[in-house]
C-alpha cells in the first residue's frame, strides 16, 4: 500500500434544473417582494428539481461531467461519496442508486449527512481514503432536492433554498508526482447543543411520519435565521483559520475563497470579519439561492469554467449547516 500520498481534484461538474423561479414568482406564493429578498440575501432566482428529478438524477449529471473532465470512466472510480441531507429515499442510499446508474464496479457508495457542510466533510474523507493508498479515484457530490422538504408557505425558509449539485473527481497524484494539485488542510467541527436552530424533526425514529407530524408540518425544514447567523459568521471564520493555521498558508496568498453560499450577509460579514478583499470571494448565490450541500461544488466548477479558478491558484472553502456542523478546506487546484 503506498503512503504519503496527495489527492488533487482531477475533474469537476455541476447541474442545475432547468425550472426557474423568481423572486417575482414568490411574491404571488407568499408575503414577500423581490426587494426584500434581495436586500436581505442577495439571492434573485433559485433552480427547481422537476417533479420527475431526484436528487439522484442531478448528482447523475453532475457526475459525467466531473467523470468526463478527469478524462475517466465510472470503472475506474474505487468509492462513491454523496452528500446531501434530501436522499431519494431513506434506504438504499442515493450514492448506490448513482452507483448503479453510472455503471461502476462493485465500489463502497456511501452517504453523508452533514448538511451544509456535507460537501467538505466528504471531500474530506476521501482525501483520507486516497491519501492512504486505500484508493485512487472517489467520486464526490453534493446534491439536493431541498424544494422537497421547504413549506411553500414560510416564507424565512421557501425564499432561500434551491435544487443543485456538484461534484469533483479527487484522484492520488501518483501518475504526476510533481503536481502541486492537493489539498493543504481541512477543519471539521460541529456544536450539536444548537441542532435545533436548523432542523427537519418528523420522518426519523423519534417523530416517525403519523397524522400529527402532518398536520404540523414537521416533515418540513424549520430554521432560527437570526441565531444561526450569528453562529455562521464564527464557525466559517473559525474553520478557515484553522486551515489556515494547519497548513501555515497566510491569508494574503490565497487566490480565491468560496463559501457556501446561504446568504450573502454572511458571506460579506466573514469576509470583514477575517479582512478578506472583496474581489477574491466568488459567489453565484443570485442566480441559485442555497443549495445546501451542493452549493461549494457548484460554485467550484463553474469557476473554472469560467476560467477564474485555473490550475496552480489556492483555494479556501468554508460552510456551516444545520447541526450545527462546520467545515473547512484549502487546496491548490
Amino acid at each position: 500500500m503506498e503512503n504519503h500520498r496527495t489527492a488533487q481534484i482531477s475533474g469537476t461538474g455541476s447541474y442545475l434544473p432547468a425550472n426557474l423561479l423568481t423572486n417575482k414568482d414568490l411574491e404571488s406564493l407568499v408575503e414577500t417582494s423581490d426587494q426584500w429578498i434581495r436586500e436581505r440575501t442577495g439571492i434573485v432566482e433559485r433552480h427547481i428539481a422537476a417533479p420527475q428529478e431526484a436528487t439522484s438524477d442531478l448528482a447523475f449529471q453532475a457526475a459525467r461531467q466531473a467523470l468526463d473532465a478527469a478524462q475517466l470512466s465510472a470503472q475506474d472510480l474505487d468509492g462513491i461519496l454523496v452528500a446531501t441531507v434530501t436522499p431519494d429515499q431513506v434506504m438504499p442510499n442515493t450514492a448506490c442508486f448513482l452507483q448503479s446508474r453510472l455503471g461502476c464496479k462493485s465500489i463502497m457508495a456511501l452517504d453523508v449527512s452533514a448538511a451544509c457542510s456535507g460537501f467538505l466533510y466528504a471531500l474530506t474523507i476521501a482525501d483520507q481514503f486516497i491519501c492512504s493508498g486505500k484508493f485512487k479515484h472517489i467520486l464526490v457530490i453534493g446534491a439536493e432536492t431541498l424544494s422537497r422538504i421547504i413549506n411553500p408557505t414560510d416564507r424565512q425558509t421557501c425564499i432561500l433554498f434551491g435544487d443543485g449539485a456538484g461534484a469533483v473527481v479527487l484522484s492520488a497524484n501518483t501518475n504526476n508526482p510533481s503536481s502541486k494539485s492537493a489539498i493543504l488542510s481541512s477543519s471539521l467541527g460541529a456544536n450539536g447543543s444548537l441542532g435545533d436552530l436548523l432542523s427537519l424533526p418528523g420522518g426519523g425514529s423519534r417523530l416517525p411520519f403519523n397524522q400529527d407530524v402532518l398536520d404540523q408540518k414537521l416533515y418540513f425544514v424549520h430554521m432560527k435565521g437570526r441565531e444561526i447567523f450569528k453562529s455562521a459568521v464564527r464557525t466559517m471564520s473559525d474553520r478557515a483559520l484553522e486551515c489556515l493555521n494547519q497548513a501555515q498558508y497566510p491569508l494574503d496568498k490565497v487566490d480565491w475563497f468560496i463559501m457556501h453560499q446561504a446568504n450573502l450577509r454572511i458571506i460579506e460579514a466573514v469576509a470583514d470579519h477575517l479582512n478578506i478583499p472583496k474581489q477574491k470571494i466568488l459567489t453565484n448565490i443570485d442566480q441559485t439561492g442555497n443549495t445546501s450541500s451542493a452549493s461549494i461544488p457548484i460554485l467550484f466548477n463553474q469557476s473554472i469554467d469560467k476560467n477564474l479558478v485555473q490550475r496552480g491558484q489556492t483555494i479556501l472553502m468554508a460552510a456551516f449547516g444545520a447541526g450545527l456542523t462546520s467545515g473547512g478546506i484549502l487546496l491548490q487546484y
